[in-house]
């Protein structure tokens, strides 16, 4: 089975239950694999990043293969506001956040309830230089575990959306995001937005960031903030102390 997320924002699930951690969100318009159903509950796979998790069943639209297969070829539109709504022949007003997919829409098939939106979209990839100022929408957003929208974000869920915003598809988790890229010896190797990456004390990655000119870097840590970045890792001004210990720099696209 194959469904479509038709609501702004959806949790994505470790297990099935209201209980269990939230570990990513699936956003408006993003299609999904249907993998197993266990009673409300349904495991899924989402397409753009293959990540997955469990959701409840009430909370997408089922569509067939065949449309799975179609949206999965067409190009990817977003919504480009921070928040922004579609619009329903009923007067249904539907907010949506920054980076949910619109693709979907000129599509009757699956698009039933006759959703519209006469909104600001982005779609294609952009020049790198683009990426800095992407990252800026999502300043001050408050640090959410799995989250994906200027509501609450966590720092890979960051790092993702931003790429995606821009035309660049990476990983959801940073771990994984730090396997993909060409490794940079030193920071003045580095460009404003490529990766900077940070492991705890037993070597794992655990942490992202994107690099901006003069040593500064955007991340999500409490919310989404600029520190200083040096070779030892982030230096919080606020705190006057190093936060995170640097691992690795990549340079992602």
């Amino acid at each position: 089975m194959f469904g479509i997320c038709n609501l702004a924002i959806v949790p994505v699930r470790a297990e099935a239950s209201d209980r269990s951690e939230i570990v990513t969100q699936l956003l408006f318009g993003e299609h999904i694999e249907i993998l197993e159903r266990k009673n409300q509950w349904a495991r899924i796979r989402i397409q753009f990043d293959d990540y997955e998790g469990w959701v409840d069943s009430k909370q997408y639209q089922v569509i067939s293969k065949e449309q799975f297969d179609q949206l999965s070829k067409e190009a990817i539109i977003l919504n480009a506001d921070l928040i922004d709504y579609i619009t329903a022949p009923d007067n249904l007003l539907l907010p949506i956040p920054l980076g949910a997919s619109l693709s979907f829409l000129n599509n009757s098939e699956i698009n039933t309830a006759n959703f519209d939106f006469e909104g600001t979209k982005t779609s294609g990839i952009k020049p790198k230089n683009a990426i800095i100022n992407t990252a800026f929408m999502y300043l001050n957003a408050p640090y959410l575990w799995g989250g994906k929208t200027p509501f609450g974000i966590d720092c890979s869920g960051f790092t993702q959306m931003v790429y995606k915003l821009n035309g660049y598809k990476i990983h959801r988790d940073a771990s994984q995001q730090a396997r993909d890229g060409e490794p940079l010896s030193f920071i003045e190797e580095s460009e404003p937005g490529d990766l900077a990456f940070f492991d705890n004390e037993e070597g794992n990655i655990i942490h992202v960031g994107i690099i901006m000119e003069n040593n500064y870097i955007i991340h999500a840590s409490g919310k989404v903030r600029i520190d200083r970045l040096d070779h030892l890792g982030i230096y919080n001004p606020e705190l006057k102390k190093h936060t995170h210990n640097l691992r690795v720099i990549k340079k992602i696209i």
